[in-house]
């Protein structure tokens, strides 16, 4: 569980592709790997995946091809940065909102505003997520806690303040790119909630 609260901007140092993945060696920067270990989960850039190994300064995980074509992670080079997050302690700070880690699909970036100090986007959602997504709301993107905007059919808005332009790759984000989603986890509980008592009205 994290919270889309990005803790660093890594890089990517290299990529192993096998058969059936592929293994991401990542430089963690300012992420601090002292309290690593074999197993963990650390969210990059939204998806979560698991430590196969690591030393002071960087770690390694595996990606499957499933993860790898539904995700951005596809893209990535070495060089690429990434946003970083470990996975939340019982006693840490919700600071953004629950997140799982599991990308729900990709959205398109249709503009980049520059405001001032600030970024508006204007993000494209698929059409079976964009339903989820509601003005106020809780979106993640690319392992990014953020508040929602506006909502105009399948697309919405999302204002970037100074603080997270520097700290996270939102701030290399341009227009046309790709970006992992995922949907308010209490929205899809709701969902499945009034779905299961249609079916018992039924």
């Amino acid at each position: 569980m994290f919270s889309g609260i990005i803790e660093a901007i890594g890089e990517i140092q290299d990529i192993s592709l096998n058969n059936d993945s592929a293994r991401l060696i990542i430089n963690a920067n300012t992420l601090s790997m002292e309290d690593v270990k074999l197993g963990d989960s650390i969210a990059v850039s939204g998806a979560c995946l698991t430590v196969v190994e690591f030393d002071q300064t960087s770690f390694g995980v595996d990606v499957s091809q499933e993860t790898l074509k539904l995700t951005t992670l596809r893209h990535l080079r070495a060089g690429s940065a990434v946003n970083l997050e470990k996975a939340l302690l019982v006693s840490a700070r919700l600071g953004g909102h629950i997140v799982t880690g599991h990308v729900d699909g990709l959205g398109e970036v249709l503009e980049r505003e520059q405001l001032s100090d600030y970024v508006r986007y204007t993000v494209r959602a698929p059409a079976i997520l964009s339903r989820y997504i509601a003005k106020k709301g809780s979106i993640c993107i690319d392992g990014i806690s953020l508040t929602v905007n506006e909502v105009s059919g399948h697309q919405f808005e999302i204002m970037i303040i100074p603080h997270t332009l520097s700290s996270t790759t939102l701030g290399q984000t341009l227009a046309g790119a790709e970006v992992n989603l995922e949907i308010d986890v209490v929205a899809r509980y709701c969902e499945r909630l009034l779905d299961s008592q249609s079916s018992e009205v039924s």
